[in-house]
């Protein structure tokens, strides 16, 4: 397999999703693509076990990309072989009444994994600042302050919604939760041929929606403001990482590859020492419970 400079993938100057490629050829076949994948999920769910041991890191991992994207199916193969107790995932939809009456962040919060744990945010935060600048509109339903109409929706409100998630970001930095941001970077493309599927194999009708359709006329206003999202909200401590996606296995392979590697640098993540007295008496304890044979 072609040997990939992943920190290129990583956002630490300002892009241009335009130029930004959507395929990367890692010169392997499929069942390669694959065979390392699986290596190197293992290797991460291994860790993860430690990392429950150790207790004072929690993984945040948020999905973000068009409609067909793949995030789903990239969630089931990136985290196949993870304990199932250590792995948390969250597929953020419309708000409801109850999140609505609270501020955007809320419903987040109470979905950030614990220490010792993943989270998973499929779609996540940033649809705050993504479907609601496309549909300023939806706004108006959180009953805020100030805003009573679309005209009141400035870009000084995003600029301070902005300055909020990064705040949110920093703080759960701080706090010993590490963060990876991955946006799935699908061709216009791609997204036809994917939906394409969906109408004509029957046992993926159920995906298919009118409104997948009525989003992709807005194809353009997405893109750029996923572009400002991502530009605005790339930081040391919460970096976005631009996945070429409209091969599925690739993407997979490279959120894989980008969360071992990164993760495995947390040199002190480790499982926790005995303490003198249980360690000077193994012995004994193992005795005891042969003697029960």
């Amino acid at each position: 397999m072609k040997n990939i400079d992943l920190s290129s993938l990583k956002v630490t100057s300002k892009i241009n999703i335009r130029e930004t490629p959507t395929r990367l050829d890692l010169q392997a076949t499929s069942q390669e693509i694959k065979k390392d994948l699986k290596k190197v999920r293992n290797e991460t769910a291994e860790w993860q076990d430690i990392l429950y041991a150790h207790g004072k890191y929690a993984v945040l991992v948020c999905l973000q990309g068009m409609d067909t994207s793949g995030k789903d199916s990239l969630i089931r193969e990136v985290f196949k072989g993870f304990n199932s107790r250590g792995v948390v995932v969250h597929s953020f939809k419309v708000p409801t009444a109850l999140e609505l009456k609270h501020d955007y962040l809320w419903r987040h919060y109470l979905a950030l994994p614990s220490r010792g744990k993943f989270g998973v945010f499929n779609r996540s935060h940033y649809e705050n600042v993504l479907v609601t600048r496309v549909h300023p509109e939806y706004i108006l339903g959180e009953n805020l302050p100030q805003i009573n109409s679309i005209e009141d929706i400035d870009e000084n409100f995003w600029e301070k919604r902005f300055e909020e998630i990064r705040n949110f970001e920093q703080h759960l930095a701080d706090n010993g939760t590490i963060i990876f941001k991955f946006f799935l970077n699908l061709s216009k493309e791609e997204q036809r041929q994917r939906l394409l599927r969906r109408l004509d194999k029957d046992i993926k009708n159920w995906k298919f929606s009118p409104g997948d359709l009525k989003e992709r006329k807005l194809w353009d206003k997405y893109r750029d403001y996923y572009e400002d999202a991502i530009n605005r909200t790339s930081t040391k401590g919460a970096p976005w990482y631009v996945i070429p996606a409209d091969d599925k296995s690739t993407a997979r392979y490279l959120v894989a590859k980008i969360l071992h590697d990164e993760l495995l640098k947390y040199n002190d993540v480790k499982e926790p020492a005995l303490s003198e007295e249980i360690y000077q008496n193994l012995d004994a304890y193992r005795e005891q419970l042969k003697k029960e044979h």
